[in-house]
This record gives structure tokens, sequence and C-alpha cells, in this order.
């Protein structure tokens, strides 16, 4: 009996464990890019899907959930697989996610309990924005070619109040959105060609998740440092102090060329 015991406590402890692991953001997020992945697969075949591609900057490193070339344009898709509601715009550094959870317990009577869980996660529009400028270096010998940033929920998210005027939108729109862009700006030959040189500027196999992270890191600081000395980490110009529709907020001097903000 006493054996007996033990093997379901090292059952229940086994669960919890996979159960931790399950939930965790790293596991959360592949679930969430292999389904995407599954979307970007229906497509047809003249679109080409590359998935999970590290590519170098200046700064050390980007990772790119999917990248899509085709005839009519270049699409950088981030993948954010979450619940719950939704709030952000696009010159937050950070966007907000409200999970509320009813739970009832009988005792004498049921009693309804609400809980409120909030989150905060980097701005995912400045992150498909900055994949999509790296993407367009990459491919400067097509100026032309549209790269355009995407950024995709999966999971149960609601867009409680999300203001941009950039692509976000659920997983159920993606296919409509690709298939939406109707000009043809490379022949099949080019489209290749712009496939090959993604390909051959992806150093995933080189670069493993550490590295990628401590680059963000140090990119990340390096980029602070900047906005605290009141310089655009962007293009070097100064930051200035100004008024919005949503409140103030520091923008680049050197704006329209540059159109760098922060809060």
């Amino acid at each position: 009996m006493p054996h007996f015991s033990i093997v379901i406590i090292l059952l229940f402890l086994g669960m919890m464990l996979y159960l931790k692991w399950r939930n965790s953001p790293e596991q959360k997020g592949k679930r969430g890019e292999l389904y995407i992945d599954k979307i970007l697969q229906q497509l047809p075949e003249e679109y080409i899907v590359i998935n999970d591609i590290i590519l170098p900057t200046e700064r050390g490193t980007t990772q790119i959930d999917h990248v899509v070339v085709s005839r009519y344009g270049v699409f950088a898709i981030e993948t954010k697989n979450y619940r719950g509601e939704i709030y952000g715009d696009d010159n937050r550094k950070k966007w907000t996610q409200i999970i509320v959870t009813n739970v009832t317990y009988q005792r004498k009577w049921y009693k309804t309990y609400t809980y409120v869980t909030k989150s905060q996660f980097y701005n995912p529009v400045k992150q498909s924005i900055g994949h999509s400028i790296e993407l367009k270096k990459l491919l400067s010998s097509y100026p032309h070619v549209p790269v355009v940033p995407v950024v995709v929920f999966t999971g149960e998210a609601t867009f409680a109040n999300v203001e941009t005027r950039h692509k976000v939108i659920y997983d159920s729109q993606l296919s409509s959105l690709i298939l939406s862009y109707k000009t043809i700006y490379l022949s099949d030959s080019e489209v290749q060609d712009a496939f090959s040189a993604i390909v051959d500027k992806n150093v995933r196999k080189v670069v493993d998740k550490k590295t990628h992270i401590r680059n963000l890191k140090t990119a990340e600081l390096q980029v602070e440092n900047k906005i605290r000395m009141g310089i655009c980490p962007k293009c070097g110009g100064n930051l200035i102090l100004r008024k919005g529709r949503y409140g103030a907020f520091f923008g680049c001097s050197n704006y329209p060329n540059c159109k760098f903000t922060t809060k």
C-alpha cells in the first residue's frame, strides 16, 4: 500500500511538471506557430513559406516566426498565442493582456469569485515592423516589392482596445489578408531569388536560442540608453516631446523621414 501511494504522488508530480511545461510561454508560442504554419501551408503553391528564421542585424539578430514570399509581396508574420483581452497601440512599448476568470464555490450557498490576471508583453507591432525593415534591407535588389508586417493572434484572444495603423489580425483572417494582395511585383524566377536571399542569410542553425535572447537583451539596453539620453535609436536624431491624439510622447526631430516614437 505505501508503494502504491508513492506511485500516485509521483504521477501527480509528473502531471504537474508536464502542465507547467506545456503552459510555459515558450511552448504556447511553439503551438501557436505550428497552427499558423498549417494555415500558411493551405495557400496556393505559388506562395513560399519559411518558418522560424534568424537574421543577423547591426545590433545582433532578429527572429521571425514566418515569412511568406510571393509574386505579390513578402509578408513578415509575428505570431502571438494568447487568450483574454488585448490592449495596445502603435506607440506603447508594452501591450497588456487581461484574463478574467469566474470561479463558483459551493458552501451553504453558491458564490462566484472573479479573478483578474494582468500581464504585459513587448509591442508586437514594433517587432513586426523591425522584421520587415530587415527583410527590406535584405531584398534591396527589389525596392518596389512591398514587405508587409503582420501580427496574427491565435488562441482565444480578443482585441478589447487595439489602436493600430498596421495589420493586427486574428488567425482566421490571415489567409484572406495575404490573398487580398493582387498586384504582381515579381516574376517566378525573382520569387525564387528572393527566397534564396532570405534562406542564405538565415543563421538559425548556427545561433542557438540563448545567444539570440542575449542579443535581444543587449540591443534593448542599447536602445533604452539612447532614449534616456534623448537620442533617437533609429537615426540618431533628437527626441522631442510632442502631443498626440492619445497623449504626450517623444518623437524624432527628423520626422517625417524618421517616424520613431516612444512614451
